[in-house]
């Protein structure tokens, strides 16, 4: 599941844009001499002696995640400040209004995929995550899950942005009349859009239930309290269940829920992997997860 914003206002220009200035933060090493001199006997002192270039190529990650104040959004920022990563957020709803310590160290713009200015979201970007998504009627769900994701891959694509992660959804083995809702057929165009623009450097990861600490108008509610137990005793069962996985939306019942912060670690092995490209089940969500886990 992806992160959940209001979908009321999705089809018009927010009353306000907090535009801000994103300058790309990069490490420049200049050109440096080293001279080095030798006291052992025989060898000469000399100042004049050939001097020794040394250029260092410092690779500065800048990542703009799409939705960044939402439930998986701020799971994605968050663990990309623990990893050293520079995080620009692009959300209707902006800055978080609780209090942590890594959100004073992520730059938050608010605003509108459909509106926003890229210029400035994506400067010195190399790569974008988003999170876009939601439910509401066929054509909200086609616009937030499908139109979106368009809108926010081709400005990336256009912009030079390297890379671009998409949070999507596990099917469930559904039957094909279920998958044509709004919401699978939006989230299926928008991966389509990733994989044919990024080819080689696009990532869809396809999490079941996310759970987590979700914050809902200030109110914290504990889903790990449902998904982390479930999650275990789907794993202990799983040679047990298997053999039933091919059965029409067996997975309602038989997938593993997801931990927030696994969804999160596995978009962040995305970023910093060149090598990572493709559609990600659950399963390779969660061992992708463990490869950047401290």
């Amino acid at each position: 599941m992806t992160s959940f914003s209001s979908l009321a206002a999705i089809s018009r220009p927010p009353s306000s844009f907090t535009r801000a200035s994103f300058p790309a933060r990069s490490v420049s090493i200049p050109s440096t001499r080293v001279k080095s001199s030798y006291a052992e006997a025989g060898v000469r002192d000399d100042s004049e002696s050939a001097t020794i270039d040394v250029v260092a190529d410092v690779k500065t990650e800048r990542v703009v995640v799409l939705g960044g104040s939402g439930f998986v959004g701020s799971a994605i920022c968050k663990a990309a400040v623990s990893k050293g990563i520079e995080v620009v957020s692009l959300s209707r709803s902006g800055r978080p209004t609780y209090q942590d310590s890594w959100v004073d160290q992520v730059t938050w713009a608010s605003g509108d995929v459909f509106y926003a200015n890229w210029d400035e979201v994506l400067v010195g970007a190399t790569a974008v995550v988003s999170t876009l998504g939601g439910f509401g009627s066929e054509e909200q769900m086609q616009r937030i899950n499908g139109e979106a994701n368009v809108v926010a891959v081709n400005a990336a694509k256009d912009f030079g942005v390297p890379k671009f992660v998409l949070i999507s959804v596990h099917d469930y083995n559904l039957p094909s009349f279920f998958l044509s809702s709004g919401y699978f057929t939006g989230k299926r165009k928008a991966e389509s859009e990733v994989l044919s623009k990024y080819p080689n450097a696009g990532v869809v990861l396809r999490p079941g239930f996310i759970y987590g600490k979700r914050r809902i108008d200030g109110i914290e509610i504990p889903l790990d309290f449902i998904g982390e137990p479930l999650e275990r005793i789907l794993q202990a069962l799983e040679n047990f269940t298997k053999p039933l996985s091919s059965l029409p939306a067996s997975d309602i019942l038989l997938a593993p829920p997801v931990s927030v912060d696994d969804v999160a670690l596995a978009a962040i092995n995305a970023v910093s992997d060149d090598d990572v490209f493709g559609i990600f089940t659950i399963e390779q969500i969660k061992e992708a997860a463990a490869k950047v886990r401290v």
